[in-house]
């Protein structure tokens, strides 16, 4: 058989093809032939096979038919072969084909090979691909290499023992020992490595983080000498003295300084010198800063050192690099809670960046402009905000009308320029804005009484002008229909009045019902609007006349409608007047439905103060846990309303989800429960304050802390009865998008009682600009200790998500 050709000239003819399908044919012909010299065992050439085989893998060919072959060139006592063998390895297998378990004795017999490089392709081998089984066999042989002289192989152990960690976390004692002395040694590879290897060890393990902390001294003076006088000069890059270095340690610096007073304090000095000395004109220095910047904000660093930090990131901003803009804006955001004033010096140019055309910096620029908007920049940021909201992308729309919404509801300096503004947002991106927009500026407007005349006024001329947003088309013609006597009269005491004929009113409403543009929701705004000005004008008939025409309409909604009000004109017109009288001032609490509920295991109701009779529960069979049983048997008398009972539980333990195996019959009536102990917890209230100023002592804590989503309590006690405990929660979102349909549940053993309120919010707002709260009474008659288990479900980025979790560390003072 002849000689196969080398790689060389396979690359050569490769390249020479002028299509894709002669390319695959030449690809396709070589592969047959290396097939053949595999199946006639040709060991000579077995090496440039194996070669040109992963010459094809690389440009996307099959090659997995040369794994076995790999494995015999890493059995070769050549060097040659090994190389190429472990290079296959490397490139053709991985921990999901069995076959990789044929090497471990391969690699362990190279491991304690006698030639270095032998040494060196096996640990760089294992470090690639190596398993969670062939790491658990050949980790010792790993800790050997790493306590030897030769750095060659120190450096390749100790990434390789990075490796190791993370498929084998519980094998990192074992490496323990061999990192005593790594940050002495004089080699730049293995001190490299080694902060790889420490950052990795103190990442996963609490313990190591503690052990190493010890080790903060000795980085820091590593650190400085690096800015000082330099590794060596082969490692400097644009005259910055080994940045990859420096990166690193400022990396395990943080983790090492993260919640530790000591470690912080031993590291401000040397931050502080890095902040200042670096030279900024360079890319590779900018990687340094941030990296530094990142490190202080992360530790208990000093006022003034957070403030450099800031300063440094407002330099970013002012870039030519669209890239460290973003990175500036990302970490600004990240800040922006915790060093606002600092942050608050960079608004102009934060607000520069909504005009730049990259559109990923925009949407940050965007987020943080709104987490800076406070009570004494509202209106300029307002203004530049709608200025944005004007000319940006429809896919900015929705969520920059939301935010400011948001932002006009907290910080909104009077009644008319929150009107105004959500006006404004209405008429420029009314199509884009959230479903509640609508039912919440009603009710601003029916509460600012008045600006009931300026209101119908302005929403009047603006429909004259563009009837093609339907949510802003709604409000008008509710106001409309609400006030439009104001709209006639000229009562306008705020701008010039207009001069508005009841025709003219009608017109309008009339062109909104025939309107090819109108929504159906739209019509039936326009419609109910014209029959409320059957009680505020004059022209009745004419009103008559548009309510029957649309008593036929293939609208079944509009039709209904329509009928129902030609019968308040002729059967019931004695009532016509006092049911469509101007509305009351509504309260928000009421309109977001009742101002209490009792939450029952997951399932609400409303709570009035009479006294509830509990409902008849079923013991389970066998109580394995206390958390199964999470109401308790007959023989407690509850101080609130309670669930229905639940399923028997199984022996094995398991806590039970908090919906699951709840029977959803009626409960069937207890007897009463004997007025002595008060049935309700707000029972027996006397003028009393509801919260024990004194039980402020008892410090908050964090129940919950996953997916940007951020759940703290805080505790109060009831003056009423000291068994109660009054816990807080309070919801905070820090991710980009906010979380719609939240819905906080809670279960308590059967020695607890458990009251759940009604939330401020279903909506848990962005970037943390204000936490939902919900009040949990839990009555705690034996003093036990509280454990409790939570469900939360919402909707995030439009899917739902659900999750439970456990809380079992409350501070003592909060149950004792």
């Amino acid at each position: 058989m002849p000689a196969p050709i080398r790689l060389r000239e396979l690359i050569r003819t490769i390249r020479t093809a002028r299509t894709q399908a002669e390319e695959r044919e030449m690809i396709q012909k070589e592969s047959a032939a290396i097939r053949s010299s595999f199946r006639e065992e040709d060991n000579t050439y077995r090496c440039r096979n194996v070669a040109k085989l992963l010459y094809m893998h690389m440009l996307g060919y099959p090659a997995h038919f040369g794994q076995l072959e790999c494995l015999k060139l890493i059995a070769s006592q050549k060097f040659t072969d090994k190389r190429i063998g472990y290079l296959g390895a490397m490139l053709l297998l991985d921990e999901r084909q069995d076959v990789h378990l044929l090497m471990t004795n391969c690699i362990k017999n190279d491991l304690n090979h006698s030639t270095q490089y032998v040494q060196g392709l096996a640990l760089c081998t294992l470090g690639c691909m190596g398993s969670s089984e062939m790491c658990r066999d050949l980790a010792g042989e790993v800790e050997k290499l790493l306590k030897t002289s030769n750095s060659y192989l120190r450096k390749k152990a100790a990434l390789c023992a990075v490796h190791v960690i993370r498929k084998v976390p519980e094998l990192m004692e074992m490496f323990l020992p061999a990192t005593k002395n790594l940050l002495s040694e004089k080699n730049h590879g293995v001190l490299h490595t080694s902060v790889v290897l420490l950052t990795e060890m103190c990442e996963r393990s609490p313990d190591m983080l503690s052990h190493f902390r010890k080790l903060v001294p000795q980085l820091v003076r590593i650190l400085k000498n690096l800015i000082m006088s330099g590794y060596s000069p082969e490692h400097d890059v644009s005259g910055i003295s080994d940045p990859f270095l420096q990166v690193r340690i400022l990396r395990l610096l943080r983790i090492l300084g993260k919640g530790d007073d000591d470690s912080s304090e031993a590291m401000n000095d040397i931050l502080a010198q890095v902040a200042t000395n670096t030279e900024t004109s360079k890319n590779v220095g900018n990687a340094i800063l941030y990296e530094t910047v990142l490190t202080i904000m992360d530790i208990k660093s000093e006022s003034g050192l957070r403030v450099l930090a800031i300063n440094i990131l407002g330099r970013f901003l002012l870039n030519n690099d669209k890239n460290i803009r973003y990175v500036a804006l990302t970490s600004l955001l990240k800040t922006v809670q915790t060093d606002h004033n600092a942050v608050q010096r960079h608004r102009s140019t934060i607000v520069d960046c909504l005009k730049d055309l990259d559109v990923s910096i925009k949407r940050r620029a965007m987020e943080l402009s709104f987490a800076l908007v406070n009570g004494n920049n509202i209106r300029g940021m307002m203004k530049e905000l709608l200025y944005f909201l004007d000319s940006c992308d429809p896919e900015f729309k929705a969520d920059c009308a939301s935010g400011i919404f948001l932002a006009a509801e907290k910080y909104a300096p009077s009644k008319r320029w929150h009107i105004d503004t959500i006006m404004r947002v209405l008429t420029t991106a009314g199509s884009y804005v959230r479903d509640d927009c609508v039912p919440n500026l009603i009710q601003l407007i029916t509460n600012s009484v008045e600006m009931h005349a300026y209101t119908v006024q302005r929403l009047y001329k603006a429909l004259l002008d563009d009837i093609s947003q339907q949510p802003f088309v709604q409000v008008s013609s509710w106001c409309i229909g609400e006030y439009g006597d104001l709209l006639v009269s000229g009562q306008c005491e705020e701008e010039d009045p207009i001069q508005v004929t009841e025709d003219e009113v009608l017109d309008v409403l009339e062109g909104l019902l025939a309107s090819n543009l109108s929504s159906p929701v739209t019509r039936g705004y326009a419609l109910t609007a014209v029959m409320k000005l059957s009680t505020r004008l004059s022209s009745v008939n004419r009103i008559k006349k548009v309510v029957s025409i649309y008593g036929s309409s293939i609208d079944v909604e509009l039709q209904q409608r329509a009928v129902e009000y030609n019968a308040l004109f002729k059967k019931y017109d004695h009532m016509r007047c006092a049911l469509l009288e101007r509305m009351p001032i509504m309260e928000k609490a009421a309109a977001n439905g009742p101002t209490e509920t009792v939450q029952t295991n997951g399932e609400a109701e409303p709570a009035g103060l009479e006294p509830k009779h509990p409902p008849t529960i079923i013991q389970p069979a066998n109580q394995a846990n206390d958390l199964l049983d999470l109401l308790g048997g007959n023989d407690v008398v509850p101080v609130i309303s309670t669930a229905p009972a639940m399923k028997p539980a199984s022996a094995g333990g398991e806590l039970l989800d908090l919906l699951g195996g709840l029977s959803l019959s009626a409960p069937t009536p207890a007897p009463p429960i004997p007025m002595s102990q008060p049935p309700f917890l707000l029972d027996g209230l006397s003028s009393q304050p509801l919260f024990n100023d004194i039980a402020t002592g008892i410090p908050p804590m964090t129940a919950y802390n996953k997916n940007g989503l951020k759940i703290d309590f805080t505790f109060e006690r009831s003056n009423t009865n000291p068994n109660i405990a009054i816990i807080t929660i309070h919801a905070a979102n820090s991710t980009e998008a906010e979380m719609t349909n939240f819905v906080f549940q809670a279960a308590v053993p059967k020695t607890f009682q458990l009251q759940l309120l009604s939330p401020s919010s279903s909506i848990i707002p962005a970037l943390n600009q204000g936490p939902v709260t919900q009040v949990i009474k839990v009555l705690n008659p034996q003093k036990q200790q509280l454990r409790m288990r939570i469900k939360l479900t919402y909707n995030h980025k439009g899917s739902p998500v659900q999750d439970l979790a456990e809380v079992n560390n409350f501070p003592p003072q909060s149950w004792q």
